[in-house]
């Protein structure tokens, strides 16, 4: 039996032909049998993808042969194309949709000027030193809200959001100020958000603000569950959701009953993104009833397409 792996990777560099770059990149997955997401931009690529370990391999050796991705770095994981539905490669405006693109600013080392970036050993290096000296390191969570209901690290601030572009305008509420001038540690699933994030922040004020290397992914393998993360990390293929050990805590609690669960589902309806979290005994409810949004838009527009009932409930895929 063939051994499968996922692979998740970025980087920030120039790229003048992005298009050319999307049909390269599609026809080397068509032609190895992966499947996956890839996005590319004039600021240069994102994607997680899986297959055969021989062809991911292949893959990998052949991405890397492009001058601007040499150097990419590329985070193995469990798992293979059957996590994804099919193959997508797309050219957008930005690598991560903060509907700012004017405001990244990408050369051959990446952002500019973005956080410092730090290791796992280092972000506990600087929570030691900052504390030895009287001040708390606050980590800021980079993704979306609903992706820390399973898990984040200790007292981590979760801004108020549903999708990345929603930073934008939590930055200038004026509600995160205090933090101008404290030791910020942004961080995110695999690091890309927080390459971005970590930049607006520095042009909003910000000071003294770091990123994680490697995001959580690259944490949670350095140090498990025995550092300062808590709970289980969401990721964006079939899997929904991963531990970094057996001694995951179980942090989400069921919308329904407030029992302990780290299992996200759609409502009834057809094409509904909307994910809340549901334990095992109350899993029927997403089965049979639609969600606040779906009503909402069920009330508008009665005869939507998305309006009928499925067999049983899914669990995102969404990116």
């Amino acid at each position: 039996m063939n051994e499968s792996r996922i692979v998740l990777y970025y980087a920030f560099t120039p790229l003048p032909d992005p298009e050319a770059v999307k049909l390269w990149q599609h026809t080397l997955c068509r032609e190895l049998g992966l499947k996956g997401r890839i996005l590319i931009s004039e600021h240069g690529i994102n994607g997680t993808v899986g297959g055969d370990m021989k062809a991911v391999k292949k893959y990998v050796k052949q991405t890397r042969s492009y001058a601007p991705f040499k150097s990419m770095e590329f985070k193995w994981s469990e798992g293979g194309a059957e996590q994804f539905p099919r193959l997508s490669v797309k050219v957008r405006p930005e690598l991560v949709a903060f509907g700012v693109p004017e405001e990244v600013e990408v050369d051959s080392s990446g952002v500019v000027g973005g956080g410092e970036h730090l290791k796992p050993e280092q972000v506990h290096e600087l929570v030691e030193r900052k504390r030895a000296e009287g001040t708390e390191v606050t980590f800021f969570d980079g993704r979306n809200a609903m992706e820390a209901q399973i898990g984040r690290f200790k007292d981590a601030v979760v801004p108020d959001t549903e999708t990345t572009r929603d930073f934008i305008r939590e930055l200038d509420s004026g509600r995160y100020d205090h933090l101008k001038d404290q030791p910020v540690v942004t961080y995110c699933t695999g690091g890309i958000r927080c390459e971005v994030l970590s930049s607006l922040m520095r042009r909003r004020g910000f000071q003294d603000v770091y990123q994680i290397d490697g995001g959580i992914v690259r944490y949670g393998e350095t140090y498990g569950d025995s550092g300062l993360w808590e709970g289980e990390l969401y990721v964006f293929d079939g899997r929904m959701n991963t531990r970094f050990s057996e001694d995951a805590e179980t942090i989400g609690e069921c919308s329904s009953c407030g029992g302990p669960t780290s299992e996200f589902y759609n409502c009834m309806d057809r094409g509904c993104s909307t994910l809340k979290l549901y334990c095992q005994d109350c899993r029927h409810i997403p089965e049979t009833q639609r969600c606040a949004n779906c009503e909402a838009r069920l009330q508008e527009n009665p005869d939507h397409p998305n309006s009928g009932p499925l067999e049983k409930p899914r669990r995102s895929q969404q990116a």
